[in-house]
Protein backbone atom coordinates (compact mmCIF):
# COMPACT_ATOMS: atom_id res chain seq x y z
CA UNK A 1 0.00 0.00 0.00
CA UNK A 2 1.06 3.16 -0.85
CA UNK A 3 1.77 5.90 1.87
CA UNK A 4 2.96 10.01 1.01
CA UNK A 5 3.43 12.31 3.21
CA UNK A 6 -0.04 13.69 3.17
CA UNK A 7 -1.90 10.39 4.33
CA UNK A 8 -3.25 10.75 7.12
CA UNK A 9 -2.42 8.11 9.80
CA UNK A 10 -2.58 7.21 13.60
CA UNK A 11 -0.27 5.51 15.34
CA UNK A 12 -0.44 3.35 18.77
CA UNK A 13 1.95 2.38 20.75
CA UNK A 14 0.77 -0.67 22.69
CA UNK A 15 -3.04 0.35 23.71
CA UNK A 16 -2.26 4.30 23.72
CA UNK A 17 -2.19 6.57 20.88
CA UNK A 18 1.20 7.34 19.92
CA UNK A 19 0.88 9.93 17.32
CA UNK A 20 -1.72 11.19 14.64
CA UNK A 21 -1.91 13.59 11.65
CA UNK A 22 0.08 13.02 8.29
CA UNK A 23 2.37 10.51 7.71
CA UNK A 24 5.69 12.29 8.06
CA UNK A 25 4.73 13.87 11.27
CA UNK A 26 3.43 10.43 12.71
CA UNK A 27 6.57 8.77 11.13
CA UNK A 28 8.43 11.07 13.32
CA UNK A 29 7.22 10.87 16.18
CA UNK A 30 7.29 6.95 16.07
CA UNK A 31 10.99 7.50 15.50
CA UNK A 32 11.29 9.62 18.23
CA UNK A 33 9.37 7.11 20.82
CA UNK A 34 11.14 4.04 19.12
CA UNK A 35 14.35 5.56 20.13
CA UNK A 36 13.64 6.66 23.72
CA UNK A 37 12.02 3.74 24.30
CA UNK A 38 13.14 0.88 22.38
CA UNK A 39 12.10 -1.95 24.27
CA UNK A 40 8.57 -0.42 24.30
CA UNK A 41 5.35 -1.89 22.62
CA UNK A 42 4.76 -2.68 19.47
CA UNK A 43 4.37 0.27 17.11
CA UNK A 44 1.15 0.17 14.76
CA UNK A 45 0.73 2.77 12.23
CA UNK A 46 -2.59 2.45 10.58
CA UNK A 47 -3.62 4.86 7.68
CA UNK A 48 -7.02 6.64 9.02
CA UNK A 49 -9.12 6.32 5.50
CA UNK A 50 -8.65 2.43 5.12
CA UNK A 51 -7.74 1.26 8.59
CA UNK A 52 -4.81 -0.70 7.47
CA UNK A 53 -1.42 -1.17 9.49
CA UNK A 54 0.93 0.53 6.87
CA UNK A 55 4.91 0.22 7.33
CA UNK A 56 6.88 3.43 7.59
CA UNK A 57 10.65 3.09 6.75
CA UNK A 58 12.18 5.25 9.44
CA UNK A 59 15.77 4.76 8.72
CA UNK A 60 17.91 8.15 7.59
CA UNK A 61 17.30 11.78 8.10
CA UNK A 62 14.36 13.87 8.37
CA UNK A 63 15.04 14.78 5.02
CA UNK A 64 15.41 11.16 3.76
CA UNK A 65 12.70 10.20 5.68
CA UNK A 66 10.14 12.76 3.76
CA UNK A 67 11.87 11.89 0.37
CA UNK A 68 10.73 8.41 0.69
CA UNK A 69 7.32 9.54 1.32
CA UNK A 70 7.21 12.31 -1.19
CA UNK A 71 5.28 10.97 -4.48
CA UNK A 72 6.89 10.05 -7.27
CA UNK A 73 7.46 12.75 -10.14
CA UNK A 74 5.23 12.51 -13.08
CA UNK A 75 6.57 12.74 -16.20
CA UNK A 76 6.73 15.26 -19.14
CA UNK A 77 3.13 14.80 -21.14
CA UNK A 78 -0.51 14.59 -21.35
CA UNK A 79 -1.23 13.02 -17.33
CA UNK A 80 -3.03 9.58 -17.09
CA UNK A 81 -6.58 9.11 -18.18
CA UNK A 82 -7.15 6.53 -16.00
CA UNK A 83 -8.61 4.52 -18.80
CA UNK A 84 -8.25 1.09 -18.21
CA UNK A 85 -8.72 -1.85 -20.99
CA UNK A 86 -10.49 -5.47 -19.79
CA UNK A 87 -12.58 -8.17 -20.81
CA UNK A 88 -16.47 -8.20 -20.20
CA UNK A 89 -18.05 -11.07 -21.17
CA UNK A 90 -21.82 -10.09 -21.66
CA UNK A 91 -24.61 -12.19 -23.17
CA UNK A 92 -25.57 -11.54 -27.16
CA UNK A 93 -28.52 -9.26 -26.38
CA UNK A 94 -26.92 -7.22 -23.68
CA UNK A 95 -24.03 -6.55 -26.37
CA UNK A 96 -27.26 -5.69 -29.52
CA UNK A 97 -28.45 -3.39 -26.80
CA UNK A 98 -24.74 -1.61 -25.67
CA UNK A 99 -24.06 -1.25 -29.24
CA UNK A 100 -27.89 0.34 -30.07
CA UNK A 101 -27.26 3.42 -27.51
CA UNK A 102 -26.04 6.60 -28.34
CA UNK A 103 -21.86 6.55 -27.82
CA UNK A 104 -21.72 2.67 -28.35
CA UNK A 105 -20.98 0.26 -25.50
CA UNK A 106 -18.03 2.00 -23.68
CA UNK A 107 -20.18 5.07 -23.09
CA UNK A 108 -23.19 3.31 -22.00
CA UNK A 109 -21.56 1.05 -19.72
CA UNK A 110 -19.59 4.09 -18.19
CA UNK A 111 -23.16 6.27 -17.95
CA UNK A 112 -24.37 2.77 -16.01
CA UNK A 113 -21.56 2.86 -13.70
CA UNK A 114 -21.46 5.98 -12.82
CA UNK A 115 -25.27 5.69 -12.10
CA UNK A 116 -24.78 2.75 -10.00
CA UNK A 117 -22.11 4.95 -8.37
CA UNK A 118 -24.40 7.48 -7.21
CA UNK A 119 -27.46 5.88 -6.31
CA UNK A 120 -25.51 3.75 -3.75
CA UNK A 121 -22.99 6.57 -2.03
CA UNK A 122 -24.21 5.93 0.89
CA UNK A 123 -24.71 2.30 1.35
CA UNK A 124 -21.01 2.39 0.30
CA UNK A 125 -19.66 5.02 2.78
CA UNK A 126 -21.17 2.81 5.46
CA UNK A 127 -19.97 -0.30 4.08
CA UNK A 128 -15.74 1.09 3.83
CA UNK A 129 -16.68 2.70 7.56
CA UNK A 130 -17.46 -0.53 8.72
CA UNK A 131 -14.24 -2.48 7.45
CA UNK A 132 -11.96 0.35 8.35
CA UNK A 133 -13.31 0.15 11.97
CA UNK A 134 -12.64 -3.69 11.54
CA UNK A 135 -9.39 -4.04 11.01
CA UNK A 136 -8.77 -1.31 13.25
CA UNK A 137 -10.69 -3.30 16.16
CA UNK A 138 -9.09 -6.70 15.02
CA UNK A 139 -5.75 -5.19 15.42
CA UNK A 140 -6.29 -3.05 18.21
CA UNK A 141 -8.67 -5.08 20.78
CA UNK A 142 -9.11 -8.51 18.79
CA UNK A 143 -8.05 -9.74 21.91
CA UNK A 144 -9.98 -8.04 24.18
CA UNK A 145 -13.33 -8.73 26.34
CA UNK A 146 -16.63 -8.05 23.95
CA UNK A 147 -14.75 -7.82 20.64
CA UNK A 148 -17.04 -10.33 19.01
CA UNK A 149 -20.09 -8.72 19.98
CA UNK A 150 -19.04 -5.24 19.70
CA UNK A 151 -17.86 -6.18 15.61
CA UNK A 152 -21.51 -7.36 15.55
CA UNK A 153 -23.00 -4.25 16.61
CA UNK A 154 -20.60 -2.36 14.11
CA UNK A 155 -22.18 -4.53 11.00
CA UNK A 156 -25.98 -4.16 12.82
CA UNK A 157 -25.13 -0.57 13.12
CA UNK A 158 -26.07 -0.37 16.52
CA UNK A 159 -24.64 2.52 18.48
CA UNK A 160 -25.60 2.10 21.83
CA UNK A 161 -24.45 -1.85 22.09
CA UNK A 162 -20.67 -0.42 20.19
CA UNK A 163 -20.76 1.96 22.71
CA UNK A 164 -21.66 0.12 26.17
CA UNK A 165 -19.45 -3.01 24.60
CA UNK A 166 -16.44 -0.79 24.46
CA UNK A 167 -16.53 1.06 27.11
CA UNK A 168 -14.48 -0.41 29.19
CA UNK A 169 -11.63 -0.57 26.69
CA UNK A 170 -8.71 1.12 26.51
CA UNK A 171 -9.82 4.79 25.74
CA UNK A 172 -7.13 5.57 23.11
CA UNK A 173 -8.15 2.23 21.46
CA UNK A 174 -12.27 3.20 21.98
CA UNK A 175 -12.08 6.65 20.57
CA UNK A 176 -10.32 5.64 17.78
CA UNK A 177 -12.39 2.70 16.79
CA UNK A 178 -15.52 4.62 17.70
CA UNK A 179 -13.71 7.29 15.11
CA UNK A 180 -13.44 4.87 12.23
CA UNK A 181 -16.81 3.44 12.61
CA UNK A 182 -18.36 7.44 12.49
CA UNK A 183 -20.35 6.90 8.95
CA UNK A 184 -21.62 3.56 10.37
CA UNK A 185 -23.99 5.20 12.78
CA UNK A 186 -24.44 8.44 10.68
CA UNK A 187 -22.09 10.91 12.45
Amino acid sequence: MSVTAETLCTAFRGERRLAAGDALSVARAVRTALEAEPDGPPVLVFDDATGKVVDLDLRGSDEELAWRLSPPPRGPGRPKLGVVAREVTLLPRHWEWLNAQPGGASVALRKLVDEARKGGEAKDRVRRAQETAYRVMLELAGDRPGYEEAVRALYAADRARFEALTADWPADVRDYAGAMAADVFGD
